[in-house]
């Protein structure tokens, strides 16, 4: 019998404790781990590397989408929460079910069932990069970074602008400088529009960070922040900073 390793990520232990329950009756699973917030559980996930994940979304410190960006190649994922308003965003996260607590042993059973044939076909599971980008949500308020061991939350109100370095987006603010495996897409797309607009190929800036703008090119123009950086602003980045604005 093939087995497989689950770890359990929720902050509730009654929560924690009725997957353990309805996973007895599952032998081909077997639990390595359990946490109760997304910090210890990204520690876990990163030195047991399991097949199947139960994650709560609402936690504090990280929430539980907050926890997959942290991870280039997440194990197959079973969201359980007690807020619906999530699944959209869950499956377009690419989360193999999305348990809406409470829950009966039917319901889990099927979402095991689910598990275990993504796991079989995990080569047409698309990359978290792929998946993160594809997500259509609300604007968010903070970003997660993981640097090394440290792990850093900033929020959107801090950021001064985002800068594409290939597959990596910069992220620049007043405290530093941090490197996010996303593209400029994502943030175009996740980020409140009426504050941050592209206005470059390469660069995404705060709107309330311009302190003026001037004629560079025949077609471009150059904005200056309050930290001192020159932006370059296309055609259609000017275009769409005046409609912003209403110039």
């Amino acid at each position: 019998m093939t087995k497989y390793k689950v770890i359990i990520i929720d902050d509730e232990k009654p929560a924690r404790e009725i997957i353990k329950l309805f996973l007895q009756k599952h032998p081909s699973i077997t639990i390595e781990a359990e946490a109760e917030n997304g910090f210890e559980g990204l520690k876990l996930i990163n030195e047991i590397k399991p097949d199947l994940l139960f994650l709560d979304i609402q936690m504090p410190k990280l929430t539980g989408f907050e926890l997959l960006e942290l991870i280039p190649n997440p194990p197959v994922v079973i969201f359980s929460t007690a807020y619906d308003e999530y699944a959209l965003k869950a499956f377009e996260r690419n989360a193999v079910d999305y348990l809406l607590k409470p829950f009966n042993q039917k319901r889990f059973d099927e979402s095991i069932k689910k598990g275990i044939e993504k796991i079989s076909n995990r080569t047409n599971k698309p990359s978290i990069k792929t998946v993160i980008e594809d997500s259509s949500t609300s604007p968010i308020n903070r970003v997660v970074v993981k640097d090394g061991t440290n792990i850093h939350i900033i929020p959107t109100t801090e950021i001064i602008r985002i800068s594409a370095q290939d597959d990596y987006s910069e992220i620049i603010t007043n405290k530093g400088k941090y490197l996010k495996l996303q593209t400029m897409k994502h943030f175009e797309h996740s980020l409140d529009a009426t504050k941050f607009i592209r206005v470059h190929r390469s660069s995404i800036i705060q709107v309330s960070e311009i302190v003026k703008i001037d004629k560079y090119g025949k077609e471009t123009h150059m904005a200056r922040l309050k930290n001192g950086d020159e932006i370059v602003v296309s055609a259609n980045g000017y275009a769409k900073l005046k409609e912003l604005l209403g110039w």
